[in-house]
């Protein structure tokens, strides 16, 4: 009796997932897009390589595709949201830069500017329309940070002496505007990769069961799910691997359901390199990757494959229950069948 429950409960979820496929809402944009915003189920904005920003009102139907004044070589990685007509996107390299528009992108307003030799950031991340963080790859042996507290108009850097030392050979990915989450009480966790790959948070950064050891190696992408003031029920899911063999599933996922203590790998890995992942519900994951997309109804323990395309970035709307992907000049909405 008890198998015969097993199976029937193993049955319907791989049913529910089987169940899901991807609607493509555009397709051939010269671009390559890391950055996705999805504000409701309605309102999505992308950013990516060629200084391209584009948003959508409608679900994806419909497109307004803008190359930003005087940053078209800008690779735009990352971009944060908040309504129709308010985003700030981040621009990666030497010299640093974030924009912000409150006109739906008709006009840009540079907010900060970084030429200091080296510079990359990586990923922003937002706990609301005021506050928000950015993080960068190592300089002079120590990880970049900086703050915002009124909407990303001003940008403040943390201190030198206050940010964590980064080992040899290690840095961030900046592949999906993921490495970095908010948690609650204005706090913050990031992932590493490359020789070294690790969590960091409060206390001593923590070394992750996932590849590394090479540049290509390494924690792409964090999800998280806070359960608010109740430190030892934080939920977290990390996605990499080896971006440069995007097939491989060997130590491409981690996830710890004690805030970081304790971590360990899924029974069913992810079918392959992952640049994203992103919390569905409270049991519910998607992962994407160069290599497909795999969804997880059981807190990322087992990762069923339900498409091969390739894409880079995956979220959930932050007001609704739509998730959209983004990639190498193409966009699309997980659906059901």
């Amino acid at each position: 009796m008890k198998s015969s429950i097993l199976f029937i409960l193993f049955s319907a979820i791989h049913f529910m997932l089987a169940a899901q496929q991807i609607e493509m809402l555009s397709i051939g944009n010269k671009t390559s897009m890391r950055g996705l915003s999805v504000v409701t189920d309605k309102i999505i904005w992308v950013s990516g390589s060629k200084g391209i920003v584009a948003r959508s009102v409608d679900s994806g139907k419909t497109w307004k595709w803008m190359n930003v004044p005087g940053y078209e070589k800008k690779d735009f990685r990352d971009i944060e949201a908040f309504d129709a007509v308010t985003a700030i996107v981040m621009a990666i390299d030497t010299p640093a830069i974030i924009l912000k528009t409150t006109d739906g992108g008709g006009h840009w307003k540079k907010v900060y500017e970084n030429k200091t030799p080296g510079m990359f950031l990586d990923a922003m991340e937002f706990w609301n329309q005021q506050s928000g963080i950015v993080v960068g790859d190592p300089v002079n042996g120590k990880f970049f940070i900086a703050r915002t507290f009124d909407e990303g108009n001003t940008w403040h850097e943390t201190s030198f002496d206050k940010l964590p030392a980064a080992d040899s050979g290690e840095g961030c990915f900046a592949s999906s505007g993921t490495n970095v989450r908010s948690l609650t009480l204005g706090e913050a966790c990031f992932i590493s990769g490359g020789l070294k790959s690790r969590f960091f948070w409060k206390g001593d950064p923590i070394d992750l069961p996932l590849l590394q050891g090479a540049t290509s190696y390494g924690a792409n992408s964090i999800a998280v799910r806070d359960n608010k003031n109740r430190k030892n029920s934080l939920y977290f899911v990390v996605v990499g691997g080896d971006f440069t063999h995007d097939t491989s599933s060997e130590k491409n996922c981690a996830i710890t359901k004690d805030a970081g203590k304790t971590w360990i790998t899924p029974t069913t890995p992810p079918h392959g390199y992952r640049s994203c992942v992103e919390f569905i519900s409270s049991t519910k994951l998607i992962t994407c990757g160069t290599s497909g997309i795999d969804v997880s109804a059981d807190g990322g323990m087992n990762w069923q494959l339900v498409s091969k395309e390739s894409f880079h970035v995956c979220r959930k709307a932050k007001d609704g229950k739509s998730v959209f992907l983004a990639g190498n000049g193409k966009i699309a909405k997980l659906v059901w069948k």
